[in-house]
């Protein structure tokens, strides 16, 4: 009987897939029944070749070889899953697979997460693609009752590959060039560059500003307070002229000009995108955009409860519109306005939600039919799903209805203009969002109005620093990235220490700092990169070629590099600091990694832990105060001086010594190195363990 190869994302989704098609038989590498062998990826199984891998004297890393720009960049097996990748090889050429069926994530990196194995494995067979939005069992069957061909991905396929080659051919060519120049880890990129860029700019914008100071003039009515209309409100730059002008309003007759009262409707907000999100969710709870992320693929993709995360969209499709009743059915233990929608008879008020043209290849993230278990969730994904759910809500709500009265007051030539609101309709609004006002006029046109005025000084505030949030949304104007890439840009500028975090704030390092200034500055600019992810869009819409693109970024690459060589610009190293190693007396350098701060020596290969707690106990050798460490198995106490290493044990046996194999797997351990330190007790071990 012939079946069908399906190729998952990884584990966890395959496990769905054959609970849902049963496919009940499992091995190490695949599930398997009647109709379907079930396998999958761990992400990507396959990368693009490094230079190294296609010319080996690519491998040292040297100015003059640059640009690297090689005819053709190839795959290759990532090591740690290469034997995944092998069965899947042995599955695809078994006699009774009759095709294949790609069910990676429904987007750019998922279609090239399997295409890559295809191509590797030089799969022959008929392809088909599962195109869903929701991991629900309703969602996989009706999907996989409805396959497409793969070839109406194919476009998606060249933008993936388009992308990852231009990434490739200017973030490796650029950060080589940088790093070799400058001897110094220096690492830039097509996306990355201009995010750095606007945290520095803002910076640089906070750092130039001064506070300065205005006056502005206040009428008081009952209650009710209104500002001098002025063609800029921070034109009064001394008391004196604000003093001088109160005295001439009081001169002039206050009356009531005008009175209007316009009434305003406003619909619910539409569904989340991804980014809008994650923007809420760092301004609200402080969350990034990586945790924003992994937070909703868990809904996603472990408890079903709401739509494909990575959505740039925040419209629904027309044919969505039968499904909402089920999905309204779903949350009804989770809020009575569900229940309440559906005795109205579950009815969208909010119609602008329906638009095909605005859906691309996923729409607006909202609930799934599949009804939640509020006890299994964590707290933070309790709040992610509230959110999406509170959205969804209002699509069934009455309009949030306004009455705006308006009131225009004159002193001479002068106009205040007083508003007051009252609440028709409360509609989607939360009561708490904004209620009645606590005073009212009843403001009538020719009523006098008497001069009660006040002078406030104010000082003009600087720009606020970016957060990951306001971040995102600079990004998505520009077009830098898209929603499935966006939170892993802003982690690597962190990891490549260009970035950090302060609170909730970002700030560029110094290191960050001098990178965009040794960098090209059409690099730096966002309008270059915006043009190219346009063209990214564009090949996955069929509408550009791919080989023209990356003809474009090549020569991009080559001027990139030129003008790095050419630069003359100095760079320093503020890593660099004022302690020596204590092997070979050169500056110690501060790195950030994943345990912390380290100092690593700039001349050999001493790496120790920043500022290590110093205990009590002496060493054996020296008697001079050991560290505590933290190794594999336990505590340690470390000698500084000498690099002997003694395991904390209990009291009465804190004198025995370790193995020496312990003792020299310990000091590489601390170290943090990928190769055995060099301290004068590894190098004596060394040598010992040579003879």
């Amino acid at each position: 009987m012939q079946k069908k190869l399906v190729i998952t994302e990884k584990p966890s989704v395959a496990k769905e897939l054959a609970k849902v098609l049963g496919t009940t038989q499992k091995t190490k590498t695949y599930f398997e029944g009647d109709q379907y062998v079930i396998t999958w990826a761990f992400g990507h199984l396959l990368s693009l070749q490094l230079p190294e891998d296609i010319k080996k004297e690519w491998q040292q890393w040297r100015l003059e070889d640059l640009p690297i720009i090689p005819k053709h960049i190839g795959l290759k097996p990532l090591p740690k899953t290469g034997g995944q990748l092998k069965a899947i090889s042995h599955l695809a050429n078994r006699k009774d697979i009759s095709g294949a069926v790609i069910a990676t994530d429904s987007g750019r990196e998922g279609e090239a997460v399997a295409r890559y194995i295809l191509e590797w494995i030089k799969f022959d067979k008929p392809v088909e693609r599962l195109w869903i939005s929701s991991q629900t069992t309703k969602a996989i069957k009706a999907g996989f009752a409805n396959l497409k061909s793969a070839k109406q991905f194919d476009n998606l396929y060249a933008s993936a590959l388009a992308r990852g080659k231009a990434d490739w051919l200017i973030g490796l060519n650029v950060t080589r060039a940088l790093t070799t120049k400058y001897e110094d880890n220096l690492s830039a990129g097509r996306v990355q560059t201009p995010t750095l860029a606007f945290v520095n700019e803002t910076a640089q914008q906070i750092n130039r500003f001064k506070p300065q100071t205005y006056y502005t003039i206040h009428l008081t009515v009952d209650q009710q307070q209104a500002a001098l209309q002025l063609a800029n409100p921070q034109s009064i730059k001394t008391r004196q002229a604000a003093d001088d002008l109160v005295a001439q309003l009081q001169q002039a007759k206050g009356q009531v000009v005008s009175v209007k009262t316009t009434q305003k409707s406003q619909s619910a907000p539409l569904p989340y995108d991804l980014t809008e999100l994650q923007q809420v969710a760092n301004a609200k709870y402080g969350l990034s955009a990586k945790k924003t992320l992994s937070l909703i693929q868990s809904l996603y993709e472990i408890h079903k409860v709401v739509s494909y995360p990575r959505t740039d969209s925040k419209y629904l499709s027309t044919d969505i519109e039968g499904t909402l009743k089920e999905r309204l059915s779903a949350l009804v233990k989770f809020d009575p306005r569900a229940k309440q929608y559906l005795g109205q008879g579950s009815q969208v008020k909010q119609k602008a939600v329906f638009n095909d043209g605005k859906v691309t290849d996923h729409y607006a993230l909202i609930p799934t039919e599949e009804p939640v278990r509020a006890e299994k969730l964590s707290t933070d994904e309790l709040r992610m799903y509230r959110l999406i759910v509170e959205r969804f809500l209002g699509l069934f709500a009455d309009p949030y209805v306004t009455a705006v009265t308006k009131a225009t007051v004159k002193f001479g030539d002068q106009t205040f203009t007083f508003k007051q609101t009252k609440v028709v309709q409360q509609g989607w609004h939360a009561a708490d969002k904004e209620g009645q006002p606590t005073a009212t006029v009843d403001w009538r046109e020719g009523m006098v109005v008497r001069a009660n005025f006040a002078v406030k000084e104010q000082l003009t505030t600087p720009p606020k620093p970016l957060t990951e949030g306001t971040l995102l949304g600079k990004m998505e104007h520009y077009g830098l990235g898209t929603p499935a890439t966006r939170a892993e840009i802003i982690e690597k500028l962190v990891r490549s220490e260009l970035l950090e975090r302060q609170g909730h704030a970002l700030a560029v390092t110094p290191k960050g700092q001098q990178l965009l200034k040794l960098v090209n500055q059409t690099l730096v600019s966002p309008e270059l990169t915006g043009k190219w992810e346009q063209s990214l869009e564009a090949i996955a819409k069929g509408e550009e070629n791919p080989k023209a693109f990356i003809t474009e970024i090549e020569g991009a690459t080559k001027t990139l590099v030129g003008e790095i060589k050419k630069s003359e610009t100095e760079y320093r190293d503020f890593a660099v600091t004022n302690k020596k190693c204590p092997e070979c007396d050169h500056p110690l350098k501060e790195r950030n990694t994943r345990d912390g701060k380290i100092y690593v020596c700039t001349n050999c290969h001493y790496r120790r832990r920043k500022d290590p707690k110093v205990s009590n106990h002496r060493c054996p050798q020296c008697h001079k105060k050991m560290v505590i460490i933290e190794g594999q198995g336990g505590a340690y106490f470390r000698c500084l001086n000498d690099g002997t290493t003694e395991k904390m044990l209990d009291k009465k046996d804190r004198k025995k010594k370790i193995s020496k194999h312990e003792e020299r797997r310990l000091i590489q351990k601390v170290n943090q190195e990928d190769e055995p330190a060099e301290s004068p007790l590894a190098a004596a071990l060394r040598k010992a363990m040579e003879k």
